[in-house]
């Protein structure tokens, strides 16, 4: 029987606290929440590993690092609202809710977001509520959001996820350029997004993430 609450000490002490990740409650989060029960049974022997865990057809649940270093920067607030795309089974939307008032976790696959929904409810959390529905549309009926995350590679932000974010909100995007990429935290102002780059990382390009190429003859 793996010893998963060693796997996860190790994982905050030698992942997230050597990348300047200071804020308490994510520290906390992540040594609470229990990320084996949110990776696909096959592999939750790699639960702790630092790199992301693939789950088929450009999708992943994001390295430790990654989602610490993202939530670092976007300095969520216990008053606000957070819209978590590509939430997958569930474990980003899990740690987000220890430090924000509610998180909506946004999943296409329905079978995946009813698993994340009962493993988030036997685990006790209940500000987080399950949307089923295209990532690229949002989830604009629960909106407007204070905080998105999208969990997943981009080269292109959807308009109707930024239509969603609250004047004065924020949204992490990890933005792909080839094989290397950057996140990069997005303010919203008077309706227009300026970006500011917080640091390197890598993940696959989330289908309907892609920016749309125009053919000239």
């Amino acid at each position: 029987m793996p010893d998963f609450p060693t796997r996860r000490t190790m994982m905050v002490d030698t992942q997230v606290r050597p990348s300047d990740v200071t804020k308490f409650p994510i520290i906390d989060a992540m040594l609470t929440i229990q990320r084996e029960d949110y990776v696909p049974s096959a592999q939750r022997e790699m639960a702790y590993m630092g790199e992301n865990i693939e789950l088929g057809a450009g999708r992943v649940i994001l390295e430790p690092r990654t989602l610490a270093k993202m939530l670092d920067a976007l300095d969520i607030a216990p008053d606000e609202l957070v819209l978590d795309v590509g939430s997958a089974l569930g474990y980003s939307a899990a740690v987000i809710a220890q430090m924000a008032q509610a998180v909506v976790a946004l999943e296409e696959d329905e079978t995946r977001a009813n698993e994340a929904q009962e493993t988030l409810l036997n685990s006790g959390i209940d500000n987080v509520i399950t949307h089923v529905a295209p990532l690229r549309d949002g989830a604009a009926e629960h909106g407007p959001y204070d905080v998105i995350v999208i969990e997943g590679g981009v080269t292109d932000v959807p308009d109707a996820l930024i239509a969603q974010l609250k004047d004065g909100g924020r949204i992490a995007c990890l933005f792909m350029d080839a094989a290397l990429g950057e996140v990069r935290i997005g303010y919203k102002r008077d309706g227009a997004v300026s970006w500011r780059r917080a640091f390197n990382a890598g993940a696959p390009v989330l289908p309907g993430f892609e920016k749309e190429h125009a053919f000239t003859l």
